[in-house]
C-alpha cells in the first residue's frame, strides 16, 4: 500500500503532492513500482493534526482518485474518518476505506462500507490525532489492542460489513509509545485470533527516529526491519513510503520464508 498525502502538514511529505498533478504522477508512479493499493488522505494524522472540514477534505482527495482512475485500474483506498469524504471518493473510484478512528468518529463509516461491499481497515488508536501522544498508557498493551479491534470487528459486522471485507490495524505511532511500538511489531501474532487482514504501517515513524536518531529521510532501512517481523507475525498489508524497495523487499521475504 502506497502512501499518498494530499496534504500541506503531514509528517513525512506533507505539501510534496498537495498539488493534484503532481499527486496523480506519484500515484501512478507508486503503481508502477509495485504498489496494490494507493492509500490517499486529505487530513494529516500526525501527532497534534487540527480536523480538516469535510468539504476542503473532499476537495482536496476527489480530484486526485478520478485523475488516478481515469490512467490506471490500481486499487484506491480514501484514508478518511468521514463518511460523507469517503462517499465521495467512491463515487470517484475508491475501493476501500482506511479509517484511523475504526468507525467510531463517524457512526455512519461502517454503513457506507457495507453498503458499497468494500474493504474498510479498522485501526486501534487511543484518544485523537490531537491529543493520541499526550503520555499514552497501558495496563497490558496487547490485551487493550486485541479487545478493541475486536469490539471494532463485531460493530462492523452488526453495521453489515462482510467478515472478509475487515482489515485490521495495530495503529503503530497512534498514541503509543516506541517501546510500545516495537512489542506491537513483536507480538503482531496475538492478533491473529481475530482472524483478519491485519495491516501495519510503521515506514518512517517517529518511534524510528526517537530510538535510533534518524531523521524521517534517513529510516528506509529501519522501516524495512519493522516490515520483516510484522511479515513474520502475520501482517500481509504494508502501509509504505518507498515502494519500489519495499516490494523488491518482500518479494524476497516471500521467496525466503
Amino acid at each position: 500500500m502506497g502512501i499518498l498525502n494530499v496534504t500541506p502538514d503531514s509528517f513525512s511529505d506533507g505539501g510534496a503532492f498537495f498539488d493534484t498533478n503532481a499527486a496523480i504522477d506519484r500515484a501512478l508512479k507508486m503503481a508502477e513500482e509495485g504498489a496494490d493499493i494507493i492509500d490517499i488522505g486529505g487530513e494529516s494524522s500526525r501527532p497534534g493534526a487540527n480536523p480538516v472540514p469535510v468539504e476542503e477534505e473532499i476537495r482536496r482527495v476527489v480530484p486526485v482518485i478520478s485523475g488516478i482512475r481515469r490512467q490506471s485500474a490500481v486499487r484506491i483506498s480514501i484514508d478518511t474518518t468521514k463518511s460523507a469524504v469517503a462517499r465521495r471518493a467512491i463515487d470517484a473510484g475508491a475501493t476501500m476505506v482506511n479509517d484511523i478512528s475504526a468507525g467510531r468518529f463517524d457512526p455512519e463509516m461502517l454503513s457506507v462500507a457495507a453498503l458499497q461491499k468494500i474493504p474498510i481497515c479498522l485501526m486501534h488508536m487511543k484518544g485523537t490525532p490531537k491529543t493520541m501522544q499526550e503520555n499514552p498508557s497501558y495496563e497490558n498493551l496487547m490485551d487493550e489492542i486485541r479487545a478493541f479491534l475486536a469490539d471494532a470487528c463485531r460493530r462492523a459486522e452488526k453495521a453489515g460489513v462482510a467478515s472478509s471485507n475487515i482489515i485490521i490495524d495495530p495503529g503503530i505511532g497512534f498514541g503509543k509509545t516506541a517501546t510500545d511500538n516495537l512489542k506491537i511489531i513483536k507480538e503482531l501474532n496475538l492478533l491473529l485470533v481475530l482472524e483478519k487482514t491485519i495491516l501495519i504501517g510503521a515506514s518512517r515513524k517517529s518511534f524510528i527516529g526517537k530510538l535510533l536518531g534518524l531523521n524521517v529521510e534517513d529510516r528506509l532501512e529501519a522501516s524495512l526491519a519493522a516490515i520483516s517481523v510484522a511479515y513474520q507475525n502475520g501482517a500481509e498489508i504494508f502501509r509504505v513510503h518507498d515502494v519500489s524497495p519495499a516490494k523488491k523487499y518482500l518479494s524476497m521475504l516471500e521467496l525466503l520464508t
